[in-house]
C-alpha cells in the first residue's frame, strides 16, 4: 500500500508538470505549493451526502475550498490527512472557519455510498462535505489537479486497496486551483496557510 500510494503521488506531481503548471514552495510564508497558472477546476457535478449535486465551481461559494481525494477504507494515509484538516479547522478563528469548506472526494464509490460517507465524516467533522459519483466522473475530476485515481489489486480479505493522488488542493473564489500541499502537511501549517491565504484574498 505504502508503494502504491507512494507511486500515485509521484504520478501526480508528474501530472501537474503535464498540465503545464509548475509546482513551487509558495512564497508569503506559506507551506503549501503555488501553482503558476493555477489549475482551471472542473465542475462536473457528483453527489454530496444529502443526495444532493455539488459541484467544484458552482457549489463553492467560499472564499476558500480545500478539496482531499482519498476513500473510507484507507488503511493511514486518508485518516492522517483528514485528522489533520479537521484539527486545523479548531484552530481558526470563527471568521476565518466561516470563510473555508472541505470537501472530501471518494476514490472508491463502490464502497463509499452517501450514507456510508456521511457516518465517516461525522466521525472526522460534520461540517466536512463528502462526494460520491460515477468513477469517470471522479477520475475527470482529479486528473486536472494532479491527483490520479485507480483500483488497486484484489486484497486477501476479499477487498481491494484503491491507489489515489495525497494532495490537499485549495480552490479559490475564482474556480481555480492556485496551491496545494503534501500529505505530510501538519494541522498547524493547514490553519497558517489558510489564515494568510484568506487574508491575501480581503
Amino acid at each position: 500500500m505504502r508503494r502504491a500510494l507512494a507511486g500515485a503521488l509521484a504520478a501526480g506531481l508528474v501530472l501537474l508538470s503535464g498540465c503545464g503548471g509548475d509546482a513551487e514552495s509558495a512564497g508569503g510564508g506559506l507551506t503549501g505549493h503555488r501553482l503558476d497558472p493555477p489549475f482551471t477546476v472542473v465542475g462536473t457535478p457528483l453527489t454530496d451526502t444529502s443526495g444532493d449535486d455539488y459541484s467544484l465551481t458552482r457549489s463553492t461559494d467560499k472564499p476558500l475550498t480545500l478539496v482531499y481525494f482519498g476513500y473510507t477504507h484507507c488503511p493511514d494515509i486518508c485518516g492522517v490527512v483528514m485528522a489533520n484538516l479537521a484539527s486545523a479547522m479548531t484552530r481558526l478563528s470563527d471568521a476565518d472557519r466561516a470563510k473555508v469548506d472541505v470537501v472530501y472526494v471518494t476514490t472508491d464509490p463502490a464502497r463509499d455510498t452517501t450514507s456510508v460517507l456521511h457516518d465517516y465524516l461525522e466521525h472526522v467533522d460534520p461540517d466536512f462535505i463528502g462526494l460520491t459519483g460515477d468513477l469517470e466522473d471522479i477520475v475527470a475530476l482529479g486528473k486536472p489537479l494532479g491527483v490520479g485515481v485507480s483500483q488497486g489489486e484484489k486484497l486477501p480479505s476479499g477487498g481491494y486497496d484503491v491507489t489515489h493522488g495525497t494532495t490537499v488542493t485549495a480552490i479559490d473564489a475564482q474556480d481555480q486551483a492556485p496551491v496545494y500541499w503534501s500529505q505530510d502537511t501538519s494541522s498547524a501549517q493547514f490553519a497558517a496557510d489558510i489564515h494568510t491565504l484568506l487574508a491575501q484574498g480581503d
